[in-house]
Parts: structure tokens; sequence; C-alpha cells
């Protein structure tokens, strides 16, 4: 199977204005994320779509290939997801890639691994799986289970839609939410049937205290104290 690693890095970032470029621990957030993806065995290419120049030359030094720019209105605050990874997807097979299946990887979650990544490809071949992401569980007083959600009479239900909630949280079943380290789709069910999961979805769980998406200044200050954290630990071993 034949992997390309997309990196999606546009310039407008809002939460924390240019954080894509902007320095984590001593390198531009970016960087964290090339590293990672050069490192993954099972990654053929790894590829930047970006808008922007100084991001585009930043992804360049970090070792990342730009073939080609992303249009700006493909990097607007109101644009998803999907159709920047199908403009990719595109513009490579123009250049006469083949791809059976691309790794998405966001710069916002620069402490995945490039084990992660590879697990999770492997994860998507052994399960013959329409895609694969990253999990984290979902704290038991969370679980869709013992969650209610407003009808539109006022009345309460449970969000799985049960009569009545299960009553021990020993029975309850293990419940994931994405954290977005990782998306790897095969390339026929985002082009063929325009989705990023498809009709089978894998999911690789995580270490929750391991796991950062930055979005806001809070959130960077937390995953500049993680890895403060994971050098001291180093030192002491």
């Amino acid at each position: 199977m034949r992997v390309i690693g997309i990196v999606t890095a546009r310039g407008g970032s809002k939460g924390v204005p240019r954080k894509n470029i902007r320095a984590l621990a001593g390198k531009p957030l970016l960087a964290w994320t090339a590293e990672a993806a050069l490192r993954a065995r099972r990654l053929e290419r790894v590829v930047l779509s970006t808008d922007d120049a100084e991001i585009a030359a930043v992804g360049r030094s970090a070792g990342l290939e730009v073939p080609f720019m992303r249009p700006p209105e493909l990097a607007l605050d109101t644009t998803p997801t999907l159709p920047v990874i199908v403009h990719a997807i595109r513009a490579l097979e123009a250049a006469g890639e083949t791809i059976d299946a691309v790794a998405l990887l966001q710069p916002t979650s620069p402490l995945r691994t490039s084990e992660t990544i590879d697990r999770c490809i492997e994860l998507l071949e052994a399960r013959g799986a329409d895609s694969a992401i990253t999990v984290l569980p979902v704290p038991h007083v969370y679980n869709p289970h013992w969650v209610y959600i407003e009808g539109d009479n006022g009345a309460l239900l449970i969000a799985t839609g049960d009569a009545t909630p299960i009553a021990r949280r020993q029975d309850l079943p293990a419940a994931y939410h994405r954290d977005g380290a990782v998306f790897v789709v095969r390339r026929d069910v985002v082009i063929e049937h325009g989705s990023l999961y498809g009709a089978r979805v894998v999911g690789l769980p995580g270490d929750p205290s391991s796991a950062i998406d930055i979005d806001t200044l809070d959130d960077w200050a937390r995953a500049e104290a993680m890895i403060a954290a994971r050098q001291r630990d180093r030192h002491v071993e």
C-alpha cells in the first residue's frame, strides 16, 4: 500500500496567530509534525498543503515537500478538511503520483510519534478498513449511555436512544473520541465517496497523558509544559 502523508497548514490561524510557524520549545510547530512524519516507515512521501509562502519555506526547511500551493479559497476559516485533501490528492495524481491512502497530519498535534503513524497505517491494512484514526478513551461520566440530550418537548433522552441508562459503570462499553493526531483514509473513500471516514472506521487508542491538540494559547502553554517534562524525564534516566 502506497501511503502519502499530507500535512495541512494554512496561514490564517486565529486562536494562536501564525501558530504553524511559531516556535514551540525552540522549533516551529510545523517542524514537530514534519520530524515524526519523515521518520515514519510507512509513508512514501510527506507533502505540505499550504496557501502561505512563509509556511511553505519553513516546511521545506523541515524536510517537507511543497509540490503545489493551496488555493486561497481552500484556506478560509470555514473551509472543511475534505476539499483540502481532495485538492492535494488530485494535484499529486496530476503530477503522476500513485496513491492508495493518505495520512492526514495536522501540526496542532505536535507530540504524535512516527510509531503512531505507522501503527495507524498497519491497523487500516490489517482490519481492511476504510479509515483508521487515533482516539482517546472517553471518561465514564461522558459515556453516551450516561449522556442525555434534550428532545423537542424538553424531555431528556439518552444519547444512545435507549429507554434506560446502563446501571453500573463496570457494564459500560468502551467509548472513544478522536484526538486529531492521525487520520489514515483510503484514496477511493476520499475521491469516489467524498468522505474522510467511509463506512468502516477503526481506532487506535492513545495515551491521554501525552495527547495535545493546540487551538488556544492555553493549549500552547500546556504543550510547552508537556515537552519540558519529557525532557526532564530523559535527563533523569
